[in-house]
């Protein structure tokens, strides 16, 4: 049986952040990659209960990729309770966290960010993913007191996936998608449902902010990500400004909504993938993220949507979220050249 010591470990283990006083040679990017981003912009913000909100999404949808949410019906107390889960799992002794390490192969557990295979240099980061259910990682952390933990994430979960429906359900109607073509959606009698998965993270303290980077740049692959984040580090890429930070709202309750790349595929381009990327600063910040996915064997086309006139040619062509998603953990960025037509 393999071993977090094994070789194959070698991009899951996190490094022991309190151990270290400067930023190791393996974590140190290049100064181009690091380079400052601009404070002068800022994304949409939108009320769920504003009249005008699903035209409000869908511009922003359009013209950024993501948004600011508020209104949105996630009881604050569970949000709070989330971090708090959150902060007591990374307090854990590095030895204690290690015994919820993922597999090379797999996705649920302890470990660094899933995209660290496909780059050289190390980030400053350390996660833990959650799929389905958290009660067979709690076990491996807490052997007896791990209820109240799973108890809170798997409400936290539903209440985020029907948010997530709610939010796709005004981005299928804007593209006239009808529901007959993803019959997968909000159907709970279909056991081969929705792809879902939350990610809980931990950028620590860093000595040096400006060598270090806590995610590479990357757009999800995903329909559409949830974030709850009260430090601020999140930073999007926008052409012709460049990198932008996005400042989290004060208020307790607001969430940041990034689409993921099946929405522009399904979109046709329409819609923005957002890159993004994630800064480290010399205190500790955390963030929560929920990604919501169609089936693995979903055909992800923009022929799906119904506004596509019969002289617009498909930008994509049809594949399966299965397929993407291998080409995305292969090739990244790349991955949208490898299905365009």
């Amino acid at each position: 049986m393999a071993t977090p010591s094994d070789q194959a470990y070698k991009h899951i283990i996190p490094l022991d952040f309190n151990s270290v006083k400067s930023v190791p040679d393996s974590f140190v990017w290049l100064e181009s990659d690091v380079i400052p981003s601009s404070d002068g912009l800022s994304i949409p913000v939108i009320n769920l209960m504003d009249p005008n909100a699903p035209k409000l999404i869908t511009q922003a949808c359009e013209t950024w990729g993501i948004f600011h949410l508020k209104g949105h019906g996630i009881p604050t107390e569970l949000m709070e309770d989330v971090e708090s889960e959150a902060r007591k799992l990374f307090d854990l002794p590095i030895d204690q966290k290690l015994k919820a390490i993922r597999s090379p192969d797999g996705q649920s557990g302890y470990g660094t960010a899933p995209i660290q295979a496909l780059f050289s240099t190390f980030m400053w980061h350390e996660g833990f993913c959650i799929l389905g259910s958290a009660i067979d990682q709690a076990k491996l952390l807490w052997l007896h007191d791990y209820q109240g933990f799973c108890d809170i994430i798997d409400d936290y979960q539903k209440q985020m996936k029907a948010l997530a429906e709610k939010l796709m359900r005004i981005l299928f109607k804007a593209l006239n998608i009808p529901v007959e073509e993803v019959n997968w959606f909000d159907d709970p009698t279909n056991s081969s449902g929705c792809s879902l998965a939350l990610q809980l993270n931990s950028y620590p303290p860093c000595p040096d902010p400006t060598r270090a980077l806590g995610l590479a740049p990357h757009t999800d692959t995903s329909l559409v990500t949830l974030l709850q984040a009260k430090t601020s580090g999140l930073q999007v890429f926008k052409d012709g400004v460049g990198w932008s930070a996005v400042q989290p709202l004060p208020d307790p309750d607001a969430l940041t909504v990034n689409l993921g790349d099946f929405t522009r595929i399904l979109s046709n381009g329409r819609f923005i993938s957002v890159l993004h990327r994630v800064v480290v600063k010399p205190i500790q910040r955390y963030s929560v993220a929920y990604f919501f996915r169609p089936p693995m064997d979903f055909a992800v086309s923009p022929l799906l949507s119904k506004n596509l006139s019969p002289v617009q040619v498909p930008r994509f062509r049809s594949v399966t979220v299965k397929e993407y998603s291998d080409l995305k953990a292969k090739h990244l960025d790349k991955a949208f050249s490898l299905i365009e037509n």
